[in-house]
């Protein structure tokens, strides 16, 4: 998808889902000007030529060519979109990593060569603080199914990140990149051991720099929605300037992989602009009996189920989108709740919408899809369909794009200092 002149970067994806992160690294998609601080990136805001409320990200150098999830509603969503810009559907590997490393081990060709960057979004059901938080004891297999096998086991959910190890320990990037969910920081010593292992690739062939968190509010965003990153470089391909400064504690700036906040939510600074908004968000979305794209036409029906329950809030459209998560009907929020049931937006309600639930679209929109991405749509020639249900779900689960991108356009800019001109 690609198409700068000179060097194309190949990234190998791992847990990609409906393709977040992908879309982020490849760039080329549109996201609202607003979500775009030009004091510190104007190179961004290329003209959409109509609408002046969106802009057209500029594409990288990242080629993708190799994605890999076991949800086939992703994979259909995934081809999808990327078959507009050429993609072969053969890049999406539909089925689990572990099968994939075993079908490796067994002799077979399955990863690329020549890869610069292994990505992955290793589940993160078991870490999250909106689930049980079994961690590596999940009682969950590498499909997501329930197993009788004894656990903890290197097979379990909550242990597929080692997996991604073993990718990498086969592909030899110059750089990966994992993410997963804020509460994992905060489990025990999880941190600090997928740190460890990630570092023990190769025997210590990977300096593994020091996680961070990232809430994408703080890079235009509108969402609540918070990350831990985990970024470690083959020491054999940095440059030794850029060894010596990746191993101090304290990064200096000019080598630092983390992307720098363009939007004041939870950083403050006289360059940062003010975080973007759910009104902006939604804005020119057309209510879903009134518009012809299938994703906002649908949304969840299930009613109001009280206040205690999880999802049954209404969004405020004057500030950041509650975290989208991989939900299903009854757990996503509402768009606007009637006045019955504590509604604040009056200004809707009396000109005689009625209450709702956030429609695909909007969920997309939160998470910084381009509208041009369809997450709903029937079965065509042969190629599966995707439901509103699984939508919702693939959606959540995804990285938001623009998040993506600014992690992959600080890495781009800084890869001639990493690895050299030659690189």
């Amino acid at each position: 998808m690609s198409d700068l002149p000179g060097r194309k970067y190949n990234v190998l994806s791992l847990f990609s889902g409906c393709g977040g992160l992908d879309l982020g690294f490849e760039g080329g998609f549109k996201v609202l000007a607003s979500s775009i601080n030009d004091m510190i990136h104007p190179e961004w805001k290329q003209d959409t030529g109509g609408d002046d409320r969106w802009v057209l990200l500029p594409k990288t150098r990242f080629n993708t060519v190799f994605a890999n999830d076991i949800r086939d509603g992703a994979k259909a969503a995934w081809d999808n979109y990327f078959r507009k810009f050429g993609m072969d559907d053969k890049i999406y590997h539909l089925g689990s990593v572990v099968d994939l490393v075993r079908h490796h081990r067994q002799g077979e060709s399955v990863f690329p060569r020549d890869v610069d960057v292994v990505t992955g979004g290793f589940p993160c059901q078991d870490f999250s603080v909106a689930g049980k938080r079994l961690g590596f004891k999940s009682p969950k297999n590498h499909r997501g199914l329930l197993s009788e096998d004894v656990f903890p086991s290197l097979e379990s959910r909550g242990k597929l990140y080692m997996w991604m190890r073993e990718v990498i320990e086969i592909t030899k990037p110059k750089v990966f990149i994992a993410e997963n969910v804020k509460g994992l920081v905060n489990l025990h010593d999880v941190k600090s051991i997928i740190e460890r292992d990630f570092r023990s690739v190769s025997e210590d062939g990977y300096l593994v720099v020091e996680a961070k968190v990232l809430h994408s509010a703080d890079y235009g965003v509108p969402q609540s929605r918070e990350r831990v990153i985990f970024i470690g470089f083959r020491r054999s391909s940095l440059t030794p300037e850029a060894l010596a400064a990746l191993s101090q504690p304290s990064l200096d700036e000019r080598f630092d992989p983390y992307p720098k906040p363009t939007h004041a939510y939870t950083n403050n600074g006289e360059a940062l602009v003010k975080p973007v908004s759910l009104r902006e968000a939604l804005g020119g979305l057309l209510e879903p009996d009134k518009t012809s794209d299938l994703s906002q036409q649908k949304y969840s029906k299930a009613k109001y189920m009280g206040k205690h329950c999880q999802g049954q809030s209404e969004i405020r459209l004057s500030g950041i989108g509650p975290t989208i998560r991989s939900e299903h009907h009854g757990n996503i929020e509402f768009r606007r709740l009637s006045a019955e049931h504590g509604g604040m937006n009056l200004e809707e309600l009396q000109t005689g919408l009625e209450e709702r639930r956030l429609t695909v679209r909007e969920c997309a929109r939160i998470q910084t899809f381009p509208d041009d991405y369809e997450f709903v749509f029937p079965p065509q020639s042969g190629r599966k369909g995707v439901s509103a249900s699984e939508a919702y779900k693939i959606i959540g689960n995804a990285v938001p794009p623009l998040l993506g991108y600014h992690i992959a356009h600080n890495l781009q800019s800084k890869w001639d200092l990493y690895f050299g001109r030659d690189s």
